[in-house]
């Protein structure tokens, strides 16, 4: 499955900058399945949290104050989550950052890489499904579908019963490379 790994085409080498808003971060976490996939780990969140209550995102959240930066705040959010060894994280770069909507906040996407097909456990506090669609899936710009919310475009992809939509659809999209790879700001 080398050639999905080449048309990822959205990962930038330089960590980008948060435009002096609050940041968060999470992981684009991919790993070659058994069966030669490349997949992508998602999860759902519970109903009742406080924020983002039954949406699919990546792992990720707000920095600790020993964060170093957005990897270290990703790695150690997907370990907290989903059970993912940072160790076991190979980090190819990151997608541009995107301004969410609902919190005045710019999130920094880490893409790694996972050297083996992960071993996941969620975390029964934050997460209520996980998911691993293979990647290849997202490239078809025919499956998706989207509206536009207060003069932006929101993206939304139909997922096992499921509805990718909103921020982590626009950072699948820039992974695939069906947006481009710019930040997405505040509006100004």
């Amino acid at each position: 499955m080398q050639d999905v790994w080449q048309c990822l085409t959205g990962i930038g080498s330089v960590e980008p900058a948060g435009n002096g808003l609050p940041r968060a971060a999470v992981l684009v976490p991919l790993y070659e399945g058994p069966d030669g996939e490349v997949r992508v780990v998602l999860t759902k969140r519970p109903l009742d949290m406080p924020t983002h209550g039954g949406h699919l995102a990546f792992p990720g959240g707000r920095p600790d104050p020993d964060d170093r930066g957005p990897t270290d705040t990703a790695l150690r959010e997907a370990a907290e989550e989903v059970g993912i060894v940072p160790e076991s994280v190979e980090v190819l770069g990151f997608l541009p950052p995107i301004h969410t909507v609902e919190f005045s906040l710019m999130v920094i996407p880490v893409v790694g890489r996972l050297g083996a097909v992960p071993h996941l456990r969620p975390s029964p506090r934050e997460v209520d499904k996980i998911l691993e669609p293979p990647v290849a899936i997202f490239f078809d710009a025919e499956a998706w579908r989207h509206e536009v919310w207060a003069g932006r475009k929101v993206w939304f992809f139909d997922l096992d019963g499921e509805v990718l939509w909103g921020a982590t659809a626009h950072m699948m999209r820039q992974l695939v490379g069906l947006e481009p790879p710019v930040p997405r700001l505040p509006p100004s």
